[in-house]
């Protein structure tokens, strides 16, 4: 990988290669003006000197070493590479393989051995999801967030579905006894009817109650289903936020009931919605800021 990730110096570093080259500036003067030390200056020139007058950058160069005095060497990434051919097992099981048979090598060395060589396959199994982009939130429902609060232990659970509009800060949560793709469009569809504004793009995480069932039943609202990216907890911080607001101001102080969670969560959304006030909104509550929308 480069050592850095700036798009702006590879073109700057030319820059100063022709303040040197063709307007006569020293290397000090040259430092001076970019901000950096003469040594990379030099460094800079000793590159971009033999190239064309006519080129805009120096290109970055990456950082990983040539060679590494713990490399595995050739005959034990052949043998890996055999075992993996003879075998047609995982890592794990090639590194049993090869420890029974004598061979030191860790297992993580495997892994990074048959990846280098593509030799790692896709789970025929494994979802994968085309990520949209993500819209703009200019709007009242351009993006809507939804999850789901697991509450309880395994044999006395409740599950609460959680929605909230990125814009406004409208929000909508109800219990529910499971979490299941047919469930999650039935939240989704009350969510809807109670919603003053039409849901355009609704985003979920990869649980399996947002499953293609669940997508199947948004393109019938005419509403668009986007995950959200992998290991990018950012794009759902809206909702979490949200939810730990729900637990510590509500679900905290009554019993863990489905009765009570009815009753208590429903009041409690309509507080949020209409009386309680939001930081974020400038002190406003999210209906004030429908109401300007």
């Amino acid at each position: 990988m480069p050592y850095t990730h700036n798009p702006y110096l590879p073109r700057l570093r030319m820059e100063a290669v022709n303040k040197v080259r063709f307007e006569n500036w020293s290397m000090r003067q040259t430092a001076r003006y970019f901000g950096v030390q003469p040594s990379t200056v030099s460094r800079w020139y000793s590159k971009g000197r033999y190239l064309s007058s006519n080129s805009r950058v120096i290109s970055t160069q990456s950082s990983c070493p040539y060679k590494h005095p713990k490399e595995l060497s050739f005959e034990m990434v052949d043998k890996i590479i055999q075992y993996r051919q003879r075998y047609r097992r995982c890592a794990e099981v090639i590194h049993w393989h090869l420890m029974k048979d004598g061979y030191i090598v860790s297992l993580s060395s495997i892994k990074r051995t048959l990846k280098r060589n593509h030799l790692t396959y896709p789970s025929p199994w494994k979802k994968w999801h085309k990520y949209i982009s993500r819209p703009i939130p200019d709007n009242p429902g351009k993006l809507v967030e939804i999850d789901t609060i697991v509450d309880g232990a395994p044999e006395d659970r409740l599950y609460i579905y959680t929605l909230l509009d990125v814009r406004s800060r409208w929000a909508y949560a109800e219990p529910s006894l499971y979490a299941r793709a047919g469930r999650s469009a039935l939240a989704l569809r009350h969510a809807q009817n109670k919603s003053p504004f039409r849901f355009q793009t609704i985003q979920s995480d990869h649980g399996s109650e947002f499953s293609k069932y669940f997508t199947k039943r948004c393109v019938e609202m005419n509403i668009i289903h986007r995950h959200s990216r992998i290991r990018t907890p950012t794009d759902n911080a809206h909702i979490e936020r949200f939810n730990r607001t729900l637990q510590d101001e509500c679900l905290s102080r009554v019993p863990r009931q489905m009765s009570v969670y009815q009753k208590e969560i429903s009041e409690y959304i309509y507080y949020y919605n209409h009386e309680r006030p939001h930081m974020s909104l400038g002190m406003q509550t999210p209906y004030q800021v429908l109401r300007r929308s």
